[in-house]
């Protein structure tokens, strides 16, 4: 239940250390070593040290590398598993499929390196140029930061470090500091990997002084992070003259049609409001429902989101676990009274049991309410009555977030339009906006983010273009 501070593939002994209480049992699940800038400064200057082994690696040998992590991420299933519920709460059904789809993130990387390739110009084409042989390859683009959260604390961590490896860079990893544990015994595979680059990943522990010493150094190329849009804001002023890639908040809507079929739209936004105890960026947070069906809808949503099995996240029958803190319980409980105060209507019971907040379905909520104004990231989906799909697009926009919409409709015209006008990274037809691909690029626009994830992508923002002429 410790995780260690590694600089490179050395491992520092701290006496000094932090505690991880579980969010359910709130006993004691992990400790982490208290890291200091020190810390930060000598994994920069090693990664700097190292970044030229690493570029020369060859692809085989990284990819071989990712698919050992891969191998051994089958094989200790169950124990990572165990251990992202320990630490923040995550049913254990869910826990193991995100162990599931980090071995296939880590999978992904490799196969898409393998396959990664440059493209030949035609200079000859403008009637100033002249025939070369002239082409563009992609190379490391050196020191790589990875700043990560804890609501997927184990795939979101291999969505940065597995294609920032093996396209030949060298990364400091500081995870969240609500799930340490789980995010070392990943990087601990990658470290102790007969298949290894020596030094090349080196783990930090810490919140906003390691995570500055990270940003504002000189000597990263690329800082990636996935976190809140405040914390976004201030890397982006500080990371000066680098690459950065942000997947920050959302506050993500869907419209459901006339022609939708109800039960099914229920059912699935259900799932996408509460999976994970709606603290996803992508959590499904506003329902815009055609006004003819509204009250059909709202029934059905109340009805399933009521069946749903919340508590005990070690149970296999648990949905919906609780939330990462106190902090957060209290912040939904501010939201919901503020919305009914507002006049909007809870169409299921508002209760909690310590930090398990049963899921909410807020009725009659209106555009003006702070509920559908902000990131929620909590277990509340809201209701809002449209009179059109024009309408609900509208309202969609008119956020300053754009991560993913969608809209549930079997109207080939309206499922075009919402192609075409919802301004998000990401538009989904006939399902949550939660739903997500590991293969597929994801981000945002507006204060969602800069920047694209998914292993093509991604190794796409942690290498640089070298254009080259043979004359």
């Amino acid at each position: 239940m410790k995780a260690e501070l590694y600089i490179g593939s050395f491992l520092v002994e701290r006496e000094e250390r932090g505690e991880i209480r579980s969010p359910y049992s709130e006993e004691v699940v992990s400790t982490f070593p208290i890291c200091s800038v020190d810390d930060v400064e000598k994994a920069l200057k090693l990664a700097e040290s190292t970044k030229k082994s690493a570029k020369n690696r060859t692809i085989a040998e990284r990819c071989n590398w990712l698919l050992d992590v891969a191998q051994k991420l089958k094989e200790n299933r169950e124990d990572i598993a165990k251990t992202i519920t320990d630490e923040v709460g995550k049913p254990i059904a869910f826990a193991r499929v995100e162990v599931d789809r980090c071995i296939e993130t880590v999978k992904l990387s490799a196969e898409t390196m393998r396959t990664m390739v440059g493209e030949t110009i035609n200079t000859d084409a403008m009637d100033s140029g002249k025939v070369t042989t002239a082409f563009f390859k992609r190379v490391p683009a050196g020191v790589i930061v990875a700043i990560t959260p804890f609501n997927f604390p184990l795939n979101l961590v291999a969505h940065k470090i597995a294609p920032a490896l093996v396209s030949g860079n060298t990364v400091v990893l500081k995870p969240t500091p609500e799930a340490p544990l789980t995010a070392y015994k990943l990087a601990k595979l990658f470290i102790d990997s007969p298949f290894a680059t020596p030094d090349a990943l080196s783990v930090v522990y810490g919140d906003a002084e390691v995570g500055s010493a990270l940003v504002s150094s000189d000597i990263p190329r690329v800082i990636s992070f996935t976190g809140s849009v405040p914390v976004g804001n201030i890397i982006t002023k500080s990371a000066g003259i680098k690459k950065v890639a942000l997947e920050l908040g959302g506050n993500a809507g869907t419209y459901i049609d006339d022609s939708a079929d109800i039960e099914h739209s229920a059912k699935r936004c259900v799932f996408g409001a509460f999976t994970n105890s709606g603290q996803v960026c992508i959590s499904l947070q506003r329902i815009y429902v055609n006004r003819s069906i509204y009250n059909q809808f709202a029934e059905a949503i109340a009805r399933e989101t009521k069946a749903l099995i919340v508590g005990d996240p070690y149970s296999d029958d648990t949905f919906m676990g609780p939330l990462i803190s106190e902090e957060s319980v209290e912040r939904s409980k501010n939201w919901l009274q503020s919305a009914v105060d507002e006049g909007a209507k809870p169409l299921t019971p508002i209760e909690n049991n310590g930090r398990v907040l049963k899921p909410v379905v807020m009725g009659d909520v209106t555009d003006d309410m702070a509920i559908v104004c902000e990131e929620v990231f909590a277990p509340i989906v809201s209701l809002v009555a449209v009179d059109s799909v024009d309408e609900a697009i509208e309202k969609m926009n008119n956020s300053p977030y754009g991560l993913q919409f969608s809209i549930f409709t079997n109207s080939l015209k309206n499922v075009q339009k919402a192609i075409d006008e919802l301004d998000a990274g990401g538009v989904v037809i006939n399902d949550i906006p939660t739903l997500r691909f590991d293969i597929q690029p994801y981000g945002g626009v507006k204060l969602s983010g800069v920047g694209r994830e998914g292993p093509r992508f991604a190794i796409e923002e942690f290498t640089e273009v070298k254009s080259v002429v043979i004359t």
